[in-house]
């Protein structure tokens, strides 16, 4: 079995990663629906970065009001979004790793928390790739100390289909998080590869290591395939209008 890894080469709006992820996922689900007609797609990862988002996970769906979802776009210099992601609400933006393992948990043995603990050891087994000690904590997500945290962790599964992932900061500008109490933790803030001193370092690099780490723990998984997103995106338009002309 092959991983696929659609990256984005250039910084992207997060709705372009939401709709590339809800097709795979909404294939995957055919795919079990259909199993005798229809072959799912291969277990994949997006890998990007985006332009500056804040992303509602449903915990914070129908409870911020008007006038903090005003103080969170600032006059429009930041896009607000809800998704169906557990946790609360986040940070996305230039600099910061956003990585979503669409798979089917089942194809590679898995139970939900195992999967968990497989995106945390990933982070931190990236983060060692480039010098970073990172570790878990009682608290969600990948610490780098009790009260610094480096990569957010937040995902969705329907019938075991994966879904979002994690946020790594890599040179992310950190005043965007002042805006929010990161994932709800008071008294916590949040830090990057940057400002820990491992400087010069890409998105693209570090998405390579991170999808790396996650083949090597997947289960079934012998390769690793890597395909730009926004080419995989045009081809699969022009095949399906094709399949439309067929008709």
């Amino acid at each position: 079995m092959r991983l696929q890894r659609l990256h984005f080469p250039t910084t992207i709006p997060y709705t372009l990663a939401s709709t590339l992820q809800e097709s795979l996922v909404t294939r995957f689900l055919a795919s079990k629906a259909s199993p005798h007609y229809l072959v799912p797609p291969p277990p994949t990862i997006i890998t990007a970065s985006f332009t500056p988002t804040y992303t509602l996970g449903r915990r914070d769906q129908n409870t911020l009001t008007p006038c903090t979802l005003s103080h969170l776009s600032k006059n429009g210099t930041a896009a607000v979004h809800t998704t169906l992601r557990g946790g609360q609400t986040t940070f996305h933006g230039p600099g910061q790793l956003v990585a979503y393992p669409i798979l089917d948990l089942r194809a590679h043995k898995l139970r939900p928390r195992d999967y968990i603990c497989l995106l945390e050891a990933s982070v931190i087994a990236t983060c060692k790739r480039f010098g970073i000690t990172a570790f878990r904590t009682q608290n969600t997500g990948v610490w780098v100390s009790e009260d610094e945290k480096i990569a957010a962790l937040g995902v969705h599964m329907r019938r075991n289909i994966t879904s979002h992932g994690i946020g790594l900061n890599v040179s992310t500008d950190l005043s965007w998080f002042d805006r929010i109490v990161a994932c709800g933790l008071e008294g916590k803030r949040t830090v990057s590869f940057e400002s820990l001193g491992v400087k010069g370092k890409s998105v693209e690099e570090v998405g390579r290591v991170f999808v790396e780490e996650m083949a090597e723990r997947l289960e079934g998984v012998e390769a690793v395939v890597e395909r730009d997103a926004g080419v995989y995106m045009k081809l699969n338009e022009v095949l399906a209008e094709e399949k439309e002309d067929d008709k």
